[in-house]
């Protein structure tokens, strides 16, 4: 019988795509100011881990920017965009602060909640999803909203929840469209509809 890899013990190495973009990074930085880039390196190697950072990881990053352990891991704990456990294919990230409140938040976290099975800092069995309360996405024009991995996605109703949670779970593109599609509708110049950088 084979004994299930342990995913917090795989050892960690950027790769050679990420090493240019650090590269490129590090550049941005006085010499001697490096380790100004953690939170970029943190981003880039939370991504290339499916958006947690195993310990090997973080070990990785402290090592490029030469810093202590001990530090990177004070940056990745106090910033909540980054995840020290494994978290599913879907992170939906619930807005709990006031704009979103008074437009309804709460039920469309219960939605979310009942459809999936799962509370708040849980994921589903099957890895799909992992469940987040989070404070402002900065959002609040269009609350309540969600943001899941990259996408948000605003004016929600309980009603939307459960039709988006359903275009995800099928594999099919949601419906409802992520505000950054809506902004520039497709004809940006990155050409995908989903607010690149290049927009």
């Amino acid at each position: 019988m084979s004994v299930p890899e342990n995913p917090y013990a795989k050892p960690f190495f950027f790769s050679p795509e990420n090493e240019a973009k650090i590269e490129t990074i590090l550049a941005r930085y006085p010499a001697g100011r490096q380790a100004s880039a953690i939170l970029p390196l943190l981003d880039l190697a939370q991504r290339q881990c499916g958006n947690w950072l195993p310990p090997t990881a973080l070990a990785a990053v402290a090592a490029r920017l030469d810093m202590p352990l001990v530090k990177a891991t004070e940056v990745a704990t106090f910033y909540t965009m980054f995840n020290l456990k494994p978290v599913g294919r879907y992170f939906l990230q619930f807005c709990r602060t006031t704009p979103c409140w008074l437009k309804g938040s709460e039920g469309i976290l219960r939605a979310a909640c009942d459809k999936l099975g799962i509370h708040p800092g849980q994921t589903t069995q099957d890895g799909l999803f992992t469940i987040k309360e989070v404070e402002c996405l900065g959002a609040c024009a269009g609350a309540p909203v969600v943001q899941i991995n990259d996408d948000l996605y605003e004016k929600l109703t309980p009603d939307l929840m459960r039709a988006l949670l359903d275009d995800l779970k099928a594999g099919r593109e949601p419906k409802l469209a992520p505000a950054t599609a809506r902004l520039c509708g497709g004809a940006c110049a990155c050409g995908s509809g989903k607010g690149e950088p290049s927009c």
